[in-house]
């Protein structure tokens, strides 16, 4: 388990740097991966600069940058995505700009369909790729018509990709609502009172943790016996 080598794209933040903190405290080689150096760095030094880790600045929107990560990085088990880039996507449909629907598109379906494209050759036949979906798929609401759409085509790219390039596996998890910096961009200073809105009415009574998402992706990545699926970790929130 301790030569395990796993790359977390959006790993810098939120439910990426909670997954990342979880597999380095189990030992596995970590590399992280986003756009921003300076986020890199800083969460190289919130996780106490490991020797096990690893940092790669990617847009992962880019062909050329997706191919030279994996020459960079070699060899890998497991590769996990949970970037998103929905700056300026929640709008009521008059307001929707092109450039803001691009750009979700481009971060949360573009770029892991490319590190499926130019990881796979690189993983193991136990190896295995693992994205993020939303519960706007299912529970869409208005100004969030872009990003439930994507939501739902990356669940339809993991069934596809686990056909395609079994044996490796391919997965995703569909969280909730999770307090995660994302927030911000979404609900601005409103941020607190609208989850807290959210975790009355959820069975859990609780909003999400980056670490409870943490929890289902690593389930994914190490159970050997699930591919082509969608695991939900939203609190019950499709049932209300």
């Amino acid at each position: 388990m301790d030569q395990t080598k796993i790359l977390i794209v959006g790993g810098s933040s939120g439910m990426g740097l909670a997954l990342a903190r979880r597999c380095l405290d189990e030992g596995l080689t970590v590399v992280i991966a986003g756009r921003g150096e300076a986020r890199l760095s800083a969460a190289r030094e919130e996780l106490g600069r490991p020797a096990a880790l690893e940092t790669a600045t990617v847009d992962i929107s880019r062909e050329d940058e997706v191919a030279a990560l994996f020459e960079d990085i070699g060899w890998l088990d497991h590769i996990v995505s949970t970037a998103a880039d929905i700056e300026g996507a929640y709008r009521l449909l008059p307001e929707v700009e092109l450039s803001a629907a691009q750009r979700v598109v481009e971060s949360k379906f573009y770029g892991p369909l490319l590190l499926a494209k130019h990881g796979a050759p690189r993983l193991p036949p136990t190896g295995s790729l693992t994205f993020v979906s939303g519960i706007a798929a299912y529970r869409p609401a208005p100004r969030g018509s872009v990003v439930a759409a994507v939501n739902a085509a990356i669940e339809g790219l993991v069934r596809a990709l686990a056909v395609e390039l079994a044996p490796i596996r391919v997965n995703a998890v569909s969280p909730g609502w999770v307090d995660t910096p994302i927030w911000q961009l979404v609900a601005g200073e409103k941020k607190n009172e609208t989850l807290a809105a959210m975790a009355k009415r959820l069975p859990v009574g609780r909003v999400g943790r980056p670490e409870d998402i943490a929890d289902a992706l690593r389930f994914l990545i190490g159970n050997g016996f699930t591919t082509g699926t969608t695991l939900h970790v939203e609190g019950g929130h499709r049932l209300v």
